[in-house]
């Protein structure tokens, strides 16, 4: 609750030392040190809620700062709460130019964090509210406009809309081209995210690339070591998977690997997901055994991380019933196939992609093991013969 009235030389002091605060909270998160990061932000806010209360716009760009964190740390609900009370209080805060990007931003970061917990349907309107704001409120040259058009496109990635999200990838590569400084990490996020969309749709040569680019720019940015960089080597050798360059792509796998467990831990969302593509590459070149035994700690990690009802979760379900099946156990895939049609059916819908072909699997098993029975049947019908 806001206290007393400040004087303008003692409001620029709150925020000054607010911005301090808030600044190394930022600093610490991109680090891997969240627990610092988190205390040191923590302060940041309770200094503002104590001077401004809910009514000013620095006080939702510390809770959005504060709900990134969570986001790093894999809190993700503490992270919605932070970025609902933001958008609160930008409600409650005088409208100027300013304010208007703030409010930009938390819808945009909501809205991309509803995405990666699966909540598609929360999530498209919170990145339409945000792009919209966007180009109503802002300059023409402003960042936002591009970045907002691409997480857009990454919804739209998810949910199958190809046509849209490239629409939106292609002219957020070409807003950014002419108002990015040179060597801003969100150009190589835009490339990243194009190579994504072609092998979303099976275009590999065509995303390779993109993939490509992305790792140039971000390596040059930040160096080998750095966990944006391990995702770009990631991206791109799930691509090179689909080309078949195995033997290219499993050191890059390898290498990303070794940065994301350093960074975060062995048991990180990004962890899982690289473990569940090295498996991929496992099982393709003939180490069947070690492809099962990665997949399953893919498994464990994303369920853990993301909840058992997470397409992410039903991805590495089908790709180990795939396993199995092509390892002569049909019948321990079947129940795996099943669970992850049902995942995919109620996240994504019956006319995604992934559901498509999830159950296209299922029901070729299904058809080859009754054709199995069948056969099967007739054989003991001519021996009692």
């Amino acid at each position: 609750m806001k206290s007393q009235a400040l004087t303008p030389k003692k409001e620029l002091a709150v925020l000054r030392s607010a911005a301090r605060l808030q600044e190394r909270a930022a600093t610490l998160c991109s680090r891997g040190r969240c627990d610092e990061a988190r205390e040191s932000a923590s302060r940041a806010l309770a200094l503002l809620d104590e001077h401004f209360g809910e009514q000013h716009a620095s006080v939702a760009e510390l809770l959005d700062t504060l709900a990134s964190i969570e986001e790093v740390a894999e809190r993700r609900d503490l992270a919605k709460k932070h970025y609902l009370r933001a958008l609160r209080v930008l409600e409650k805060t005088p409208q100027d130019r300013d304010t208007a990007r703030v409010k930009v931003q938390v819808l945009r970061h909501l809205g991309s964090l509803l995405t990666s917990m699966g909540e598609y349907g929360d999530a498209e309107p919170r990145l339409r509210a945000a792009l919209e704001l966007a180009e109503h409120e802002l300059d023409a040259r402003d960042t936002e406009r591009a970045v907002c058009r691409n997480d857009l496109a990454v919804l739209y990635k998810f949910t199958g809309k190809f046509t849209e999200a490239s629409r939106l990838y292609r002219r957020a590569l070409a807003l950014a081209r002419t108002t990015f400084v040179d060597g801003d990490p969100a150009l190589a996020t835009i490339y990243h995210n194009l190579g994504g969309l072609e092998h979303a749709r099976g275009r590999y040569r065509v995303a390779e690339p993109f993939a490509r680019r992305s790792v140039e720019l971000r390596e040059r940015l930040l160096g080998p070591n750095h966990p944006d960089v391990a995702a770009d080597v990631a991206a791109h050798a799930a691509i090179l998977d689909g080309l078949e360059r195995y033997a290219e792509s499993e050191p890059m796998y390898l290498r990303a690997l070794a940065v994301f467990e350093k960074a975060f831990g062995a048991d990180h969302y990004e962890v899982g997901m690289n473990l569940g593509n090295l498996a991929a590459v496992y099982h393709a070149t003939g180490r069947a055994e070690l492809a099962e035994r990665t997949y399953l700690r893919s498994l464990a990690i994303k369920r853990k991380r993301l909840g058992p009802r997470h397409p992410d979760v039903a991805v590495t379900l089908n790709n180990l019933a795939f396993l199995h099946r092509s390892e002569g156990r049909p019948r321990r895939a079947v129940p795996l196939y099943r669970r992850a049609c049902a995942i995919f059916e109620r996240a994504l819908g019956r006319a995604h992609p992934s559901t498509l072909v999830c159950r296209a699997n299922l029901a070729e098993l299904l058809s080859a093991l009754e054709r199995g029975s069948a056969k099967n049947g007739r054989v003991r019908r001519a021996r009692k013969r």
